[in-house]
């Protein structure tokens, strides 16, 4: 199998009639999406549980194998599971985290760059399985995709030659800036363009799919930069992989718009299902937790809860910055009512790490 040759951007050859349909319905998903999330007065507090599912998600697609709330245990209390590949899977998934927030920092100031994309790739690296393969740094060996320790004449794909690594991710940068006919198209367009490319040793499919957030709340067509495509992704990985091939294979790059876009509708609608029914638990429980706790701290309760659905009370309590007497108050009565339960119980000096189940049902559904 010869080195991919990557063409020139902007294409030549989309066929923008047979996608116009699919543009318009994925414009009007994404739109009723946005719609909502700038309904919402703390849409990074009430949807944080989503913005970590998505960075398990991704690197699920890799091959990591830890849940939510593993992560999200581990946060709390410092609690690692027993297993060093879980261990590192948590790490992973944490770089991903950080990755995001650095990114949304830099876009207010200034728009995403290869320097950017370098960065977010140390980042991503950084401690964890890959850390030996240049961090920050685009690769300057060839590469190939292949089952594991197969030679590169059982590659299932060969990247281009790293010698045109630097002219094809700089005119990648100039088309992520360039005006096209269709902004998601753009967005199709520069994601698989990122990943066939392969600019680096290890992590492309992972900034890739962060590209895609990104871009739209850079561009202006979400307020918020909560868009969680590798839950499609993740379901259909085989036609994901098969798309992406099909472009090096036969030039499909009409193949790999339609799916993107179809995956952009189903995804908007899951995102904005699931969306409601956050809001619609917040909502429900501004209601139920007053008669629950009998407290004035109703509100900072609740954030905290939808924040970090699992957590510890000494945690509850710095985050809340309520008392100590009244936040052991509060957690008890909730506990009584099932609103939060023990993930681990109490063991000597190890404190209980609680979780609320609702909430975290509803992220890790898929609809």
């Amino acid at each position: 199998m010869q080195p991919y040759e990557p063409e020139r951007l902007p294409l030549s050859n989309i066929d923008w009639a047979a996608h116009v349909t699919l543009i318009g319905q994925a414009q009007a998903a994404l739109a009723r999406y946005d719609g909502m999330l700038q309904s919402i007065v703390n849409p990074l507090t009430l949807l944080s549980p989503l913005t970590t599912q998505e960075a398990v998600l991704s690197s699920r697609i890799e091959g990591t194998q830890a849940s939510i709330e593993d992560v999200l245990a581990y946060e709390a209390g410092g609690e690692e599971p027993s297993e060093p590949t879980r261990r590192a899977d948590i790490q992973e998934i944490n770089n991903y985290r950080r990755a995001m927030l650095v990114a949304v920092e830099s876009l207010t100031t200034r728009p995403f760059s290869l320097n950017l994309l370098k960065d977010l790739h140390a980042i991503l690296l950084d401690s964890v399985r890959g850390r030996d393969q240049s961090p920050g740094l685009f690769r300057r060996a060839q590469n190939w995709i292949a089952p594991a320790g197969e030679p590169i004449e059982r590659a299932t794909y060969v990247p281009p030659a790293w010698e045109q690594v630097e002219p094809a991710m700089s005119n990648w940068e100039e088309y992520l800036h360039a005006e096209e006919k269709d902004r998601l198209v753009q967005l199709a367009v520069a994601k698989a363009y990122l990943e066939l490319v392969h600019p680096f040793r290890d992590g492309n499919g992972r900034l890739g799919r962060m590209l895609v957030p990104l871009y739209l709340y850079e561009h202006k067509l979400l307020s918020n930069p909560v868009f969680y495509l590798s839950g499609y992704l993740e379901a259909h990985r085989d036609v994901y992989y098969e798309r992406l091939r099909a472009i090096s294979r036969d030039g499909d790059w009409n193949g790999w718009i339609a799916f993107f876009l179809a995956a952009t509708i189903e995804q908007a609608q899951t995102n904005t299902a699931k969306t409601k029914r956050i809001l619609a638990l917040y909502e429900r429980l501004k209601h139920e937790v007053p008669d629950i706790i009998h407290s004035q701290y109703v509100l900072q309760t609740l954030d905290a809860l939808f924040d970090h659905p699992v957590f510890h009370s000494a945690d509850f309590m710095q985050r809340t910055g309520i008392p100590r007497d009244s936040a052991f108050r509060i957690l008890a009565a909730l506990k009584s009512s099932t609103l939060i339960g023990e993930l681990r119980p109490k063991s000597g000096r190890r404190a209980a790490i609680l979780w609320f189940p609702e909430l975290l049902e509803i992220t890790e559904s898929s609809s």
